[in-house]
């Protein structure tokens, strides 16, 4: 299986850096793990509707250039539905047996996803309500990936 991790951003700081570093080590034994990093748009504070629309669609072309056609594309969304690490865990197998080789997990910039994103997406997933920085989003996304695979394998992880 091939996992594609499509994020807006670069992340910058060394112990972000160094946790996705172990996590791309840890998950080699499982799966085929790529980041794809696309640049994001700076934003003003005081930006109005439209401005973060056009923003979003502009970050949102970007994601799409690096998904390709026959991808299964997951997208990170507050608004997406929640997965337990062991559902998780069997989504990821499930769609390995039903022929799927290559999932991208997509993680938005500080405004979200585009409508387009969303729309391609063939499911949205939530981890939470809450708003992460991106950075961390990454780690995290890549932790429940490792756990998935653990599970899948019948190895041990922390609950």
């Amino acid at each position: 299986m091939k996992i594609t991790i499509v994020c807006v951003g670069k992340i910058k700081e060394k112990f972000y850096t160094d946790a996705v570093a172990e996590y791309k080590k840890r998950l080699g034994r499982y799966c085929s793990l790529e980041i794809a990093e696309v640049s994001d748009e700076k934003t003003k504070e005081d930006a109005g509707e439209c401005e973060n629309a056009m923003v979003k669609d502009r970050e949102g072309e970007r994601i799409l250039k690096k998904i390709r056609d026959d991808g299964y594309v997951i997208a990170l969304a507050i608004d997406g539905v929640s997965l337990d690490s062991v559902e998780l865990s069997e989504k990821i197998a499930g769609l390995g047996v039903h022929g799927t080789s290559h999932i991208y997990f997509v993680i938005g910039g500080s405004l979200g996803l585009s409508d387009a994103v969303l729309h391609r997406a063939d499911v949205k997933l939530s981890f939470s309500r809450m708003t992460f920085p991106h950075q961390l989003m990454r780690v995290i996304l890549l932790e429940q990936i490792y756990r998935s695979y653990r599970i899948m394998n019948h190895e041990p992880y922390h609950k």
